[in-house]
């Protein structure tokens, strides 16, 4: 690992001890010069923080070729040549999420104009149909007038919750009397929702939720802890309607967090799957660690290929993501044959039932982070 040149001098300079030949038997410093050029010194550097300098070629190589083998060599003890798992993850993973994902802000834009074109459509839409309603004489007792009473009522709370506060509470006062002078419960429903999102404006922000709360029976206040989760939602609220931040934009800052509990849940389900092997849950641990650093490797090449040199619309942009896919399904099936020993049969239906596994634990980590995002970050 040393690119330096080595001291006639046989005692270490770190721990004082004989040094017989390049490096210190007691504490492992090699017996370099002191002074040395700027070259060897950022060499030096790089190859001693990151134990690179012929370890992750010897690393990368049959961990692309040979799937599953870098794995077992591990595991048999033979980790001189290799860089350990953790440390080549981290460094792949940080290139990899300086590489790969797309920018925030060409997504924000392009989101924030679908929303409003959403919008705009979504309320002509409830306009037209608002009035063929009002237009036909349909029987209120027939299926056909049930339904279009529910489809009114159902816009007619998309219209309150764009209502102000004073004019929101105009209309639960108006829905009130006609309950009370028709005497049904037919009503009922509507008034509930009407009066749920009414609290939701009203608690726009946190003072207007805490003098709400201080007119309330003292039994019927919400908990220290329901005040906590209350405080912060309407945080949130407020961030998101200013459309200046989401928790879905958020949760992409954290997804260097999400693989660190991504990745001991699928090796969690992949030892259950695999428990006929009796192998200890570190090293379905190790095989998950290297099977996603291959993958971030193939991504951090691929990726900018497809969107900034061809398109991601082009033929040869089609090309390559397929060319990834049938690559991802053969890195995987090869690796799971040679880790795990399986027959071929076994090995395809363990595939197929890990596909959904990894769903799973993908889903887990991202509420997980989500709910951390929204109630702590």
């Amino acid at each position: 690992m040393s690119t330096g040149k080595y001291r006639k001098e046989h005692n270490c300079l770190n721990c004082g001890q004989t040094v017989e030949k390049h490096y210190c038997s007691n504490c492992g410093q090699a017996n370099l010069e002191l002074k040395e050029n700027f070259w060897q010194f950022i060499s030096h550097s790089i190859a001693h923080y990151f134990h690179f300098d012929n370890k992750f070629f010897q690393t990368l190589s049959p961990l692309l070729t040979k799937p599953g083998q870098v794995t077992l060599d591990y595991l048999a003890g033979k980790r001189a040549r290799y860089i350990n798992p953790v440390s080549m993850y981290i460094f792949v993973s940080i290139v990899y999420f300086i590489v790969v994902p797309n920018k925030l802000e060409h997504k924000s834009d392009a989101i924030e104009i679908h929303s409003s074109a959403s919008k705009d459509s979504g309320k002509s839409k409830v306009e037209a149909i608002k009035k063929t309603l009002e237009d036909e004489d349909i029987d209120e007792d027939s299926f056909i007038g049930k339904s279009a009473t529910y489809v009114q009522r159902k816009l007619d709370l998309v219209d309150f919750k764009s209502l102000s506060f004073a004019d929101q509470q105009k209309k639960i006062n108006a829905l009130k009397h006609t309950i009370d002078s028709l005497k049904t419960d037919e009503y009922d429903n509507l008034l509930r929702s009407y009066q749920k999102y009414h609290i939701i404006k009203q608690d726009s922000t946190y003072s207007s939720y805490l003098l709400r709360q201080q007119k309330l029976n003292e039994a019927d206040r919400d908990s220290w802890i329901d005040r906590l989760f209350k405080k912060r939602e309407i945080t949130i609220n407020q961030k998101s309607a200013s459309g200046n931040w989401s928790v879905k934009e958020e949760l992409e800052h954290y997804r260097p967090k999400q693989y660190f509990l991504l990745m001991p849940l699928l090796a969690l389900f992949i030892m259950w799957n695999f428990r006929r092997n009796h192998i200890y849950y570190l090293d379905h641990l190790i095989f998950t660690i290297h099977g996603t650093t291959a993958f971030f490797i193939t991504q951090i090449v691929t990726v900018p290929l497809r969107r900034d040199l061809f398109g991601t619309e082009s033929t040869f942009g089609d090309l390559i993501k397929w060319a990834v896919t049938i690559g991802i399904i053969w890195y995987l099936y090869k690796a799971l044959t040679v880790f795990y020993q399986r027959s071929r049969k076994v090995t395809i239906k363990k595939m197929i039932t890990l596909s959904f596994l990894y769903m799973m634990a993908a889903f887990i980590s991202e509420w997980v982070i989500e709910r951390f995002i929204y109630y702590f970050a």
